[in-house]
Parts: structure tokens; sequence; C-alpha cells
């Protein structure tokens, strides 16, 4: 990629060009010249037209223009616990790897964002410190529901639950029938219900989890705790009308009911995550806590029916479910998976990790990225996300596709340096990430706080 700025200006110049053979457009990846102004993509012509602009970029001829990513599910956790992570470290991050938007889930920060003041607090935090846009889910909790729509007229995207013990004390689960109430609640607004969903009653019944076996620890969730769960918020969300979404699926089980509530008419969609589509628990060590997540990491066919359901179109779309730590609180000195934090780093990654995975499939770049941008953006309702297209906000990265590396977790953005990817090697690196046709540099914050229906 090289920029330059011509030596002539003629009238009508764009503030910026990206030109090259490979751009990623709604007709796939063509010779295209792309000009943006004001930080929208007002013009996309032939290669070779000679849009002028007071900036030219010209990708090499093994970099591809993406639309940037949209990554709904982050845990951004500040304020409260800002030493896991912080808006600062975590925008930063996810620009480095062509994540241009992320909505906030609403823990593990304090206060949670299930009241107008703790949204407004977490916005006033986040404000100078964002490399790229951010937007909040709000927190469905027991006792709360009457806050559910000033919530959402303050701009919240949609609001998340859990149907077990969410990790923090401070975000209480809801049992099925709170959830249905709250369901009710959010068709007259038309919001959705992102779900976490294990069944509490499995879980207690499962094995404990206890020592550094990855086999004990996986036994301790079993697919079943995903399964009922999630047959509740199929059949909850079939009574209310409501938009139900399934977060972070990796149980492969539940593929057939998901595909039939799908043909019924039911409103649910369902996304899951880099780490089930690449890591199977067969190959995972003794006392390597860095890979725990709830739900768990499962076995190699479950991973590659979870790959079928992408293709099919059972499950929706991918993104990291980027939730990191301390640590200290991944208990690396003793590796036990019991008292181990539950969550993986991978803001920075997702783009290079489902890349890898995808290419050995066969799969495109093109699905890659629809799978990762546009289809997030569609569920949040970002109208000006997650496509290289006209009217669409400049939200752009410079993708060599063919380009590998090998990930050293002392090296990426996150403020804890630990990642299962550590000393994995990955195909494709983000040279450069564009907000609203402006450099993201990683030194001036430029992102903006973002709600449902403007920023």
């Amino acid at each position: 990629m090289t920029a330059d700025r011509p030596e002539s200006a003629a009238g009508g110049e764009f503030d910026l060009v990206i030109r090259g053979e490979r751009v990623m457009t709604t007709a796939g990846i063509v010779a295209r010249e792309v000009g943006i102004a004001d930080g929208v993509i007002v013009a996309i012509e032939p290669l070779g037209n000679g849009l002028a602009g007071r900036e030219i970029v010209t990708l090499a001829d093994d970099e591809t223009l993406l639309p940037g990513l949209v990554d709904t599910h982050v845990h951004v956790n500040e304020p409260g616990r800002t030493e896991w992570e912080g808006f600062a470290s975590a925008t930063r991050a996810a620009a480095a790897g062509g994540v241009t938007t992320i909505i906030d889930m609403p823990l593990n920060s304090i206060p949670p964002t299930v009241t107008v003041d703790a949204l407004e607090q977490k916005r006033a935090v986040a404000r100078d410190q964002a490399f790229v846009d951010v937007g909040f889910w709000g927190g469905a909790i027991p006792g709360n529901t009457a806050a559910l729509r000033a919530l959402h007229d303050d701009g919240v995207f949609g609001f998340k639950c859990f149907l077990l013990h969410s990790g923090v004390d401070e975000f209480p689960y809801l049992e099925a029938d709170e959830m249905e109430e709250n369901l009710a609640e959010l068709v007259t607004f038309d919001s959705v219900m992102l779900v976490h969903a294990e069944d509490s009653r499995a879980i207690d019944r499962a094995p404990r989890a206890e020592g550094d076996g990855y086999g004990r620890f996986l036994a301790s969730r079993p697919r079943g705790a995903e399964n009922i769960a999630i047959a509740e918020v199929i059949e909850r969300a079939r009574w209310t009308g409501a938009r139900a979404h399934i977060l972070h699926l990796s149980s492969s089980d539940a593929l057939p009911m998901i595909e039939s509530a799908k043909r019924d008419g039911v409103r649910v969609t369902v996304e899951t995550c880099p780490h089930y589509l690449t890591f199977i628990a067969e190959e995972i060590p003794d006392g390597a806590t860095a890979f725990k997540c709830c739900p768990p990491i499962r076995e190699a066919a479950n991973r590659e029916l979870l790959w079928k359901g992408l293709e099919h179109g059972t499950i929706d779309f991918i993104v990291t479910d980027h939730s990191p730590s301390t640590l200290e609180l991944k208990d690396l000195e003793n590796g036990d998976f019991a008292v181990a934090w539950g969550g993986v780093s991978s803001l920075q990654l997702g783009l290079a990790v489902v890349w890898t995975e995808a290419r050995r499939r066969g799969l495109g770049l093109e699905q890659v990225v629809e799978w990762m941008s546009a289809r997030p953006a569609q569920l949040a309702g970002l109208t000006r996300k997650g496509r290289l297209a006209l009217g669409y906000d400049a939200d752009l990265s410079v993708f060599a596709a063919d380009d590998a590396f090998v990930v050293d977790a002392t090296t990426l953005h996150h403020k804890n340096p630990i990642t299962p990817y550590a000393g994995r090697t990955l195909s494709g690196i983000v040279r450069q990430t564009f907000l609203r046709g402006q450099r993201v540099d990683g030194v001036t914050p430029t992102g903006r706080l973002i709600r449902r229906g403007g920023v």
C-alpha cells in the first residue's frame, strides 16, 4: 500500500481515494477506486477512472480493501475492572485487527449497564478513549424490567441476560419465567434479547470442575446444559413473538432445533466464536487455562458441525466474545480450571483466526467478512456499517490475506498478554485501518460513541 498527494488538485476532489485491484464491494472482490468525503463512501468507480483526492492510497498487489468488521460481543470491563481491559486498550486492539465497531457487553464493568445512570457512567469513561466506534448493550437482571424501556430510549442496542450464574455477583441471572416477562416487554419496542444459554440446573447436576484436567472441566459444562437452555429460549421467543439471539453457540447438538425454529418463523438468531471454530478439546493441554471459556471448547466433530451450521445459515455470524482478565485470574501458576476465569482474549486476532480456518475449508474471504461484518451489523441495526457500499461509513481495512504470522501475546494491544492463540501461525495481516476515512494511528482516539438510531 502506498499513499501520496497529487501534485495538482482539480475541483471536486474527495478527501481520500483508495485504488486497488482487490476491493471487496457488494459485487465481490473487484478492481475499483473508492471516493470518500466527510467520512462516507460517496463514489465507487472502475479502477482507472482517475478519481481525484486530496490523498490517494494505492493498494499493493497482495492487499484487499475490506469493510471494517463489526464485533457485537466484546467485554471492555471499564469502569470497575479496568485492570482486566479498558476502552483504550480494547479499541486499539480492535483497530489492529480490522474491527471498526464494537458493542460492549453490560458486564463485567462496575456498575453493570442495567440502568441509564450506569450507561452514562460508561459513556463518560469511553468518550475520549475510543479508537473505533463503540456502542453498548443493556443488561436484563432480576428486578430491572421497568428500566429496560428507559435504557432502550437512551440508545442501547438491545439487552443481555444469563440463565445461570454470570461469573460476577452484580449481574444475577434470570429464571426462564423472568426471561419470558422481559421478552414480552421487549416486544413492545421491538428490541432484542441476547441470551447466555446454559441451564443452571443441568450445570448444578454435572460433575464439578476441579484440577488441571481439561476433560474434567468439559464434563462440568455439558452440551445438554446448552441444549436445554436454547430450547427454552426458542419456545419463550415463540410464545412472545420477541427477537432472541443465542450468544456464543458451542454445542452443535442444538443446530437442528435452531434450524427448525427459524423455519417456523421464530425470531431467533445465533452467533458462534473463533475459538469454537478453531480449537478442539482433544488437543487442549492439561493446565492450559488460557483456553477456558463458558460454554467450553468441545470436540473435533462438534467443531466441524459448527462450520456446517455457518455454511447452511443456521448460525448467522461470528464474533469474538473477547472476555479478558488479569493473568492472576487465569491461575497460570496452578492451571486449575475450577479456579481460573473463563474467557478468551482474541479481539485483535479474530479475522486472521477465522480466515485461517475458513481457507483450509475452501471458503472465500467474502464469506468470512459477511459473517464478521455485515451480519453482526444487521443484528444491531447498524445501517451504515458492515459493507463497502455507497452511503456507508468509510470504515475500512487493508488486509494482506496471504501473509502469515506467529501470534506473540506480548505484542498484542490487549491489556493482559494472554491468549490461547499464542504460538499459533495465522494467515492474514491487517496493514491499515480507516475509521470514517481517517487512518487509525493508535495514538489519537477518533472513535465515536454510537447509539441505536445514531451517534
